[in-house]
Order: structure tokens, then C-alpha cells, then sequence
């Protein structure tokens, strides 16, 4: 929520005036920019959302899941870029850098909670990986 705070900050202000002085393919990407930035980060928090609401006890895991469904993630980070990106301001290219990481955490949470733990490869030692199976198995028989 802080990321989504900062952000909303920096683009009613700072980055406001920022946009004003690019050229224009510049602000035409900065304006899709910023608006893919905001789309997602609510995105983000719609999920985070329903994840702290199943953590409270507020709904139920199936719920919750059912909600999931619905938030369907657009303009991820493999969309980036293009003419006039290395011209958007240093902030705005920080809080995108920056959304884009917590899209993939929360990806991997995402797969996570669904039950698609990373394969690993039989010999070699991955101590997260072995937990995170233990932890499953446990969950599973608590189910």
C-alpha cells in the first residue's frame, strides 16, 4: 500500500511537471506507463487483499480463490519498454522497476498457494525448496 501511496504522490505531483517537459514520444509513453503502473499496482493490492482477508479468517480459502480468478493481471513486465523509454524520468522508471518486483513476488505466492512448488532437481540441496514441500505435505493432511 505504500508503493501504491508513493506512486499516486509522485504522478499528482513531481511527475506531473516531469511529463510536461518530454518530448513526445516520451510523454505518450509516459502516459501509457503511469497508467499500466496504476492498473497493476491495484491489481496487486486486489490480491494481496483477498490473501490478508483469508489470513483473518474473514473468508474462506475457496473463496478467496473464486475472487482471485477474477483479478486478472494486464500490462506485465515483459510489455515494457520500447522507443522513448530510456527518456522517461529516473522516478517513474524507479516505481515501475519497482512494480514489476513485487509483480513477481506475488506470482510466486500466487503459485504457491495454488500448489505449484518450483521442481528440484534430485541431488542437489535447496533447504527453501524442502521446506516449503514439508510445509505443503503438512497443510495437506491438516486439509
Amino acid at each position: 500500500m505504500g508503493l501504491i501511496e508513493a506512486v499516486a504522490a509522485y504522478l499528482d505531483a513531481e511527475g506531473r511537471l516531469e511529463s510536461r517537459v518530454l518530448p513526445r514520444e516520451a510523454g505518450f509513453l509516459y502516459a501509457t506507463e503511469s497508467m499500466r503502473l496504476t492498473t497493476r499496482l491495484m491489481q496487486l493490492a486486489s490480491w494481496l487483499l483477498l490473501q490478508r482477508a483469508v489470513n483473518e479468517g474473514e473468508i474462506s480459502r475457496d473463496n478467496a480463490r473464486s475472487e482471485k480468478e477474477k483479478v486478472k493481471f494486464s500490462a506485465t513486465p515483459s510489455q515494457r519498454g520500447g522507443p522513448g523509454y530510456d527518456e522517461l524520468p529516473l522516478t517513474l522508471r524507479t516505481f515501475i522497476d519497482k512494480g514489476d518486483r513485487l509483480f513477481e513476488r506475488v506470482m510466486q505466492l500466487d503459485a504457491l498457494e495454488r500448489g505449484n512448488l518450483p521442481d528440484v532437481t534430485p541431488g542437489v540441496a535447496n533447504g527453501v525448496a524442502d521446506q516449503l514441500s514439508r510445509l505443503k505435505a503438512a497443510f495437506a493432511r491438516a486439509e
